[in-house]
């Protein structure tokens, strides 16, 4: 571990970056146009004490799973991430297994989106981060671990929790999308990719999922228009826009209510009441 390296890189992004760069309100008697070292601990979910450590050139080693969370917090490109992985000690993850680092421009974007649910998933479904509302509405993976960041995997191991945010009678047909979309991945990416590990799991654990996969369906495609339902909320009517990057390995998912309709107030609603567990509906 290199700290001086290791703590000069970190000072010179984090002074780099605007707080409108993030989604953080300038705020008033900021001496400096870059990041507060208190901000970019709570982006990257750590404490303020041991981040100032780390700049001052004086801390412990990070995890891996800290310095994913830094190079998401101080937005760096692949090259950057890789480089912080190696002043730190550590050998960088590699891009074919690992669970993909945020693409910074689709971040930016997702960081001005505070109004509506907005998320950026991985090819193969994974939830790489979410906003309050989409966390809201859609459920809080961001501490879910390996394939259970996949919806795909959630959707068929954990049904009675999973399908609830769909009507009824819309899951088949999303049952059917999940599995062609995952065929698709495995096509692209081949057997031995985390998506054949994946596709080979399910068919292990859920005849269900052996039987959609049977039908040798592949599609990629995102509903524009879909229905969700909230415990609180009820079902919920939104149009759904995605903007890919530009090897489309990532995809920013908005989901987004027509002007002072139902669905609109169903939002501000779910804003209000966060990420708080309710009973399922009967």
């Amino acid at each position: 571990m290199d700290r001086p390296a290791l703590a000069a890189f970190l000072r010179r992004h984090r002074e780099a970056l605007r707080p409108a760069d993030v989604g953080l309100p300038a705020g008033a008697r900021r001496r400096t146009a870059g990041l507060r070292r208190e901000e970019v601990a709570q982006l990257a979910a750590m404490s303020s004490d041991y981040y100032t450590r780390l700049e001052q050139a004086r801390g412990p080693q990070p995890s891996l799973q800290l310095l994913a969370s830094l190079a998401r917090a101080l937005r760096l490109s692949d090259q950057e991430r890789d480089y912080l992985y190696r002043v730190a000690g550590h050998t960088p993850p590699d891009r074919r297994s690992a669970l993909p680092h945020v693409a910074p421009a689709l971040l930016r974007v997702l960081d001005r989106l505070d109004d509506t649910p907005a998320l950026i998933i991985s090819s193969l479904g994974e939830t790489l981060v979410q906003n309050r509302l989409a966390a809201a509405l859609l459920g809080d993976h961001s501490s879910d671990t390996g394939f259970e960041r996949t919806e795909v995997y959630r959707w068929f191991v954990r049904p009675d929790t999973e399908r609830q945010r769909y009507p009824e009678p819309d899951r088949p047909l999303h049952s059917r999308a999940l599995v062609a979309s995952l065929r698709a991945e495995v096509g692209a990416a081949g057997p031995d990719s985390r998506a054949g590990e994946l596709a080979r799991e399910l068919l292990r654990i859920s005849p269900e999922f052996a039987e959609a996969w049977e039908r040798q369906e592949v599609a990629r495609r995102f509903e524009d228009h879909k229905v969700l339902v909230h415990p609180e909320a009820g079902p919920i009517e939104l149009d759904c826009q995605v903007l890919f990057t530009e090897d489309r390995s990532q995809a920013l998912l908005v989901l987004t209510a027509a002007p002072r309709s139902e669905a609109a107030e169903q939002l501000r609603l779910i804003g209000v009441l966060g990420t708080q567990e309710f009973a399922a509906a009967p």
